[in-house]
């Protein structure tokens, strides 16, 4: 019996969230066609929550999955760059994509 292989071009490479885009091949992000550099820790903040888009990702979450660390080191590492991304992707944009949820932590989603 032959085992099935995944088809390679059903990998998902390209993550969108309203007009946000990523491509984690060419590690561009882009908005209303706009190109946005990201350093490579806040690429990695933004993958995280495109890919939990729509969900509120809290701190440890953030920690442990981007970070790597599996323990609150009490620093204020995560506000530093969740505000660092949110001038940059949306800064000159009409709505706004990453929210804070007060209390709970992070959401990234365009509006229905």
């Amino acid at each position: 019996m032959l085992a099935r292989r995944a088809n390679p071009d059903s990998v998902q490479t390209k993550l969108s969230v309203g007009d946000l885009e990523l491509d984690l091949l060419t590690r561009k992000v882009q908005r209303a066609g706009q190109d946005i550099d990201l350093q490579p820790r806040e690429f990695r903040l933004l993958e995280y929550l495109m890919k939990h888009s729509g969900q509120v990702v809290t701190r440890t979450m953030l920690l442990e999955n981007v970070w790597e660390y599996h323990f609150d080191p009490q620093t204020n590492v995560i506000d530093v760059h969740i505000s660092r991304l949110r001038s940059k992707i949306d800064k000159n944009f009409e709505e706004p994509l990453l929210h804070t949820i007060r209390g709970a932590g992070y959401s990234l989603r365009a509006a229905d």
